[in-house]
């Protein structure tokens, strides 16, 4: 019989989680990886959002440290196990190949299952699971054939009209993150310095309406406040350092720098759970967040 599921992150967790992608969670659990390079397996709390397994150092991380697109493995497969108490299966690309091994069986028929689901957008047949657990694999099934329908289905142009402009599009398959705000760098500063507690990195517009600029505070040896410009290519994102660095989304540049400083950058994210306006009219300010409007 199968055990049941994991019990999921506390919810402030599940939140900042939430703000580094805006992916569905399907499934999530322990999972021993071991890459192209790892000299063993690592033991990972481990989220199945979307088609992207993403690793983190344990349960109460809201960084992960590495993730991997199912969609880039041309095969999936089990293998046999001279451990009878776990489960191992292969993700193999034409770059690499990757072990997973489970802590038990119950929760590889787990994984196998959740993995293949949204791998192959159908259930397999034949899985070891309680009816409520095949239930969630046919939910999980219809939300993921929903949200690539949306990612595949481009406006089409009629005739007579102008083609949606390249930028839109982009925009409409990556929204903003959360830690976008439209603030100046003057206002940018203040928010960080008055509330470290909510994060050191903020994304916010440049000096002209196209392109735009990240604002972080850190503490070395003293707070220091720096700003680092973005430029909107159209189809990508370049941020100008001494090496230029070019990504295809706004939230793969906050994940450049969360991930070059190890996890020290965070972005700066309102919570209602963390008495933000009382920290803004601290000293009879009332410091306006002017959040982006395609932001719920």
């Amino acid at each position: 019989m199968a055990k049941k599921p994991p019990k999921p992150a506390p919810r402030r967790i599940f939140q900042e989680r939430l703000t580094m992608t805006a992916l569905p969670l399907y499934f999530e659990g322990f999972l021993l990886v071991k890459r192209s390079g790892y000299h063993e397996y690592k033991h990972y709390w481990t989220e199945l959002r979307g088609t992207t397994l993403f690793f983190y150092t344990d349960k109460k991380s809201t960084i992960y440290v590495d993730k991997l697109d199912i969609l880039n493995f041309i095969r999936f497969t089990e293998q046999n196990s001279a451990e009878k108490s776990c489960a191992n299966f292969t993700l193999v690309s034409p770059k690499e190949e990757v072990h997973l091994k489970t802590e038990n069986t119950e929760s590889g028929e787990e994984w196998r299952s959740f993995i293949l689901t949204v791998k192959e957008l159908s259930v397999p047949q034949n899985v070891s699971l309680l009816p409520g657990q095949v239930i969630r694999l046919h939910d999980v099934l219809e939300k993921e054939k929903k949200r690539r329908t949306g990612i595949e289905q481009l406006p089409v142009t009629s005739v007579g009209k102008e083609k949606e402009p390249a930028e839109e599009r982009v925009a409409a398959l990556n929204p903003m993150p959360a830690c976008f705000y439209t603030v100046s760098r003057k206002e940018a500063t203040e928010m960080l310095e008055k509330n470290p507690f909510l994060g050191n990195m903020i994304l916010r517009p440049g000096s002209d309406s196209r392109n735009y600029s990240i604002t972080i505070r850190q503490e070395i040896d003293m707070p220091r406040i720096k700003h680092y410009k973005v430029v909107n290519t159209g189809e990508n994102y370049t941020i100008e350092l001494e090496k230029p660095v070019t990504l295809p989304s706004l939230s793969s540049v906050i994940n450049y720098f969360m991930k070059e400083t190890r996890g020290n950058l965070r972005p700066f994210v309102y919570s209602t759970d963390d008495n933000f306006g009382q920290e803004l009219n601290t000293e009879g300010r009332n410091e306006k967040l002017k959040k982006n409007p395609y932001i719920e």
